[in-house]
C-alpha cells in the first residue's frame, strides 16, 4: 500500500515499524459542544484506512485522544455555570453517539488528556533539561522554537515566513513570538495540577505528543487528522517530541481535505454552520458517512442538500443489491457450478481493483465505484431466470458486504423477508388475485400495511422489508 506523506510531499510504501502491525494516532476532538460536519470528515476517513489495514491482515493499535482540558471547554463552563469536567463528560457522550450513528467503531484507546498529566510533565521536563523549553515568570513554560533546527519541516514554510507572521499576545511571556506554550500557568477559578514550574495547565499540542508516547511509544507509524492541523499543532508535536525522544516521532502523516458547504467555507457568521446531529436528524447518519469517502480524502468536498441528496439515491442502489441477493438466496439451491465459474471470476476482478486503488493512496472514491461495478454485476448475472446456484449467490453476497464493510457502508439493518407468517400473507394474497378474490388480496394488504410491510413486485417473486 502507498500513502501520501505530508512529510515528504510524495506517496511512499507504506512499510510498518513491526511487520504486519499498524500503529496509528489520530487527532480526537476537543469535547465543549457537538461535532460539526468538518469534524465528520477525518473520523469517517481514517475510520476507513483503520479497516482495511485489518482487511488486509493487518494488526491495528488504533489511539484516538479526547481533548477534555482547553480554554473552549472553560469557556463553555462559565457559560453554562458549570465545570470542565461535565462539559466535557457531556459532549463525549454526544461525540460517541454520533461515531456509533456513523459506524465508525471505538479507538483501541480513547485517552483522555487529564489522564496524562504526569506524562505531559515527563516530557516537558526533558524539554527543560535539554534547553527546548523554558519556565516563564507567570508559570508558563514555552517550547524554545528556534534551537530546533527542522521546526517547519511538516508544513514546508521556512522559518522567516513563519517569524514574520508571529506576534506575541498580551499576558504570554515568550524569549521568541515563535515559541508556543507547553505548560499554562493557573488562572483564578480555572482548573489545575501541580507542577514543577507551579500549579497550571498543559498546553494543546503537548497532550497529543504525551498520548502518543505513552500508548504506542516514540515513534509511530502514522499520525492523521485534518488539514487545519498541520500547522501549528503537528509541526508542534514534531518539534517537542522528537526534541524530547531523540528520535523520529511519526513516519507517514495523513491529513485529508476540508469541506466547504455550499461551496463556501463553513462559517457560523455565514450562517452555513451545521452539526452532524443536525444533518443526521434530518437525512440520517449514513448518507454523511458516504459524502465523506465518496470524494479521494486529500481532495476538498462540497456539502449541499442536493449532494446529501444524491448520496441517499447511492446508498438506495448498494441496498437494493443486497436486498435482492437476500431475497434470491432463499429460493435457490445447490453448490456453484462449473459454468458459474466465470462470473465468479468477474466478481473476484472488481475485488481485485477495489484493493488496487485502495493501495494507491486510500482512494475510496474509486473503490465506491468498484463497489458499484459488482453491484451491476450481481444484479445482471443473479437473476431467478438465470438459476444461479445457492453457492455462487451466498459467494456474492459475503464479497459484497466484505467490501462495503471496509468503507463501512450498508450498517443499517433492514428487515427483508424471512418471517413465515409474512410469507405466508404474502403467499395468501397472490392466491386471492390469481383468482380474482379483490376482497381478500385488500384485506391481506391492508394487514401486511398496518405492519409497516412495503411489498414489491420482481421478476424473482414479490419481496418485501418492513419501513418506519
Amino acid at each position: 500500500m502507498k500513502i501520501y506523506n505530508t512529510l515528504t510531499r510524495q506517496k511512499e510504501e507504506f512499510v510498518p515499524i513491526v511487520p504486519g502491525e499498524a500503529k496509528i494516532y489520530a487527532c480526537g476532538p476537543t469535547v465543549y459542544n457537538f461535532i460539526h460536519i468538518g469534524n465528520a470528515r477525518p473520523i469517517c476517513v481514517f475510520d476507513v484506512l483503520r479497516r482495511y489495514l485489518e482487511y488486509r491482515g493487518m494488526k491495528v493499535t488504533f489511539v484516538q485522544n479526547f481533548t477534555d482540558i482547553d480554554d473552549k471547554i472553560i469557556r463553555r463552563a462559565n457559560e453554562e455555570s458549570s465545570d470542565y469536567l461535565t462539559v466535557s463528560k457531556k459532549y463525549i457522550k454526544e461525540y460517541r453517539t454520533d461515531a456509533e450513528g456513523l459506524n465508525v467503531r471505538p479507538a483501541t484507546i480513547h485517552p483522555l488528556a487529564t489522564e496524562n498529566i504526569d506524562e505531559i510533565i515527563s516530557i516537558i521536563s526533558g524539554l527543560v533539561e535539554k534547553g527546548y523549553a523554558y519556565p516563564a515568570e507567570n508559570g508558563d513554560v514555552y517550547f524554545r522554537t528556534l534551537k530546533d533546527k527542522e521546526y517547519g519541516k511538516l508544513s514546508h514554510q521556512p522559518l522567516d515566513d513563519l517569524q514574520s507572521g508571529a506576534r506575541i499576545a498580551v499576558g504570554e511571556n515568550k524569549e521568541d513570538p515563535l515559541d508556543f506554550a507547553l505548560w499554562k500557568g493557573a488562572k483564578p477559578g480555572e482548573p489545575s495540577w501541580v507542577s514543577p514550574w507551579g500549579n497550571g495547565r498543559p498546553g494543546w499540542h503537548i497532550e497529543c505528543s504525551a498520548m502518543a508516547r505513552r500508548y504506542l511509544g516514540k515513534t509511530i507509524d502514522i499520525h492523521c487528522g485534518g488539514q487545519d492541523l498541520i500547522f501549528p499543532h503537528h509541526e508542534n508535536e514534531i518539534a517537542q517530541s522528537e526534541c524530547c525522544n531523540g528520535v523520529p516521532f511519526a513516519h507517514y502523516w495523513m491529513h485529508n481535505g476540508y469541506i466547504n458547504i455550499d461551496n463556501k467555507k463553513m462559517s457560523k457568521s455565514l450562517g452555513n454552520f451545521f452539526t452532524v446531529r443536525d444533518v443526521a436528524e434530518q437525512y440520517g447518519y449514513e448518507p454523511i458517512r458516504y459524502l465523506m469517502i465518496s470524494s479521494h480524502y486529500r481532495s476538498p468536498i462540497n456539502y449541499s442538500v442536493e449532494i446529501i441528496e444524491q448520496c441517499k439515491a447511492g446508498l438506495e442502489r448498494l441496498y437494493h443489491c443486497r436486498e435482492n441477493l437476500e431475497f434470491l438466496l432463499r429460493h435457490v439451491s445447490g453448490e456453484e457450478k462449473e459454468e458459474e465459474r466465470e462470473v465468479r471470476r468477474l466478481f473476484e476482478s472488481r475485488r481485485d481493483r477495489f484493493v488496487e486503488v485502495m493501495d494507491d493512496d486510500m482512494n475510496t472514491a474509486d473503490a465506491l465505484s468498484a463497489l458499484f461495478d459488482l453491484a451491476k454485476d450481481i444484479n445482471t448475472n443473479l437473476t431467478a431466470e438465470k438459476a444461479p446456484s445457492k453457492g455462487l449467490c451466498q459467494f456474492a453476497l459475503e464479497l459484497y458486504q466484505s467490501l462495503a464493510d471496509v468503507l463501512g457502508l450498508l450498517y443499517t439493518k433492514t428487515e427483508t423477508g424471512g418471517d413465515e407468517e409474512i410469507d405466508r400473507l404474502i403467499a395468501e394474497r397472490a392466491k386471492a388475485r390469481a383468482e380474482k378474490d379483490w376482497a381478500t388480496a385488500d384485506r391481506i394488504r391492508d394487514e401486511l400495511k398496518a405492519r409497516h410491510v412495503v411489498l414489491e413486485d420482481t421478476p424473482q417473486g414479490v419481496k418485501w422489508k418492513i419501513e418506519g
